[in-house]
């Protein structure tokens, strides 16, 4: 039976792009509470999106370097959320804030050939705690830049990352490159941001239709 890989859209911030996800077919939708980013919100404008999501959406809270007090109010305002840290927090720190919830950990891999430079396998050890390693870019601002790492600097069949279980592939992923990723890292979840905007924060629906067809026919490709 082919791998179903599932789909988060990150960094909503409106009603109909919410809505717009789902009808889609998103696996879970992410909420950016990180005040920095242009597509920040609020403890409290993220509950009111969240509530708007149908059963077996998963609302993903992304923090950055949070404080727990900042953790702890996205917890209250979205009780049901998974966590998604995506700053310098260490393994420690990371299960800290968590209190015993299920979150991912960011992996900020540098462009260019350097990326072949950092150490996923070491990474994915030292942060076992985490349900999964989300890859992403490492860029000014914490991600949402539209940067993609060069994928075939890793070893994707190692057991050690678990790939098809353990792995999210994201940063700088567009309708136009998603299978390509998809059929060569067989990731558990694509997660995309601003591949999907029409504007910073505003998301386009039919490039999230677009983007969800297209891991789609890569799910169905042959392996």
């Amino acid at each position: 039976m082919p791998h179903r890989t599932r789909i988060k859209i990150c960094g909503l911030t409106r009603p109909a792009d919410l809505h717009c996800a789902v009808a889609a077919g998103a696996d879970a939708v992410g909420f950016v509470l990180y005040p920095p980013s242009a597509r920040a919100l609020s403890a409290a404008q993220t509950g009111e999106l969240a509530r708007l999501l149908p059963p077996f959406v998963t609302p993903v809270l992304l923090f950055v370097n949070p404080s727990a007090a900042e953790v702890q109010a996205g917890l209250d305002a979205v009780p049901q959320a998974l966590l998604q840290f995506h700053g310098d927090e260490s393994p420690a720190q990371c299960q800290a804030l968590a209190q015993g919830r299920p979150y991912l950990r960011a992996a900020r891999i540098p462009l260019g050939p350097d990326a072949a430079r950092f150490d996923l396998l070491e990474y994915a050890q030292q942060h076992a705690g985490a349900q999964a390693l989300l890859l992403d870019a490492q860029v000014p601002g914490y991600g949402g830049a539209g940067h993609a790492f060069d994928w075939t600097a890793f070893n994707w069949s190692h057991p050690a990352l678990n790939a098809s279980s353990r792995l999210v592939l994201s940063g700088g992923l567009t309708p136009a490159n998603v299978a390509d990723g998809v059929r060569l890292l067989r990731p558990w979840a694509v997660d995309v941001s601003s591949g999907v905007e029409a504007a910073r924060g505003i998301k386009c629906p039919e490039r999230i239709e677009r983007f969800i067809a297209a891991v789609r026919l890569a799910d169905a490709a042959p392996t």
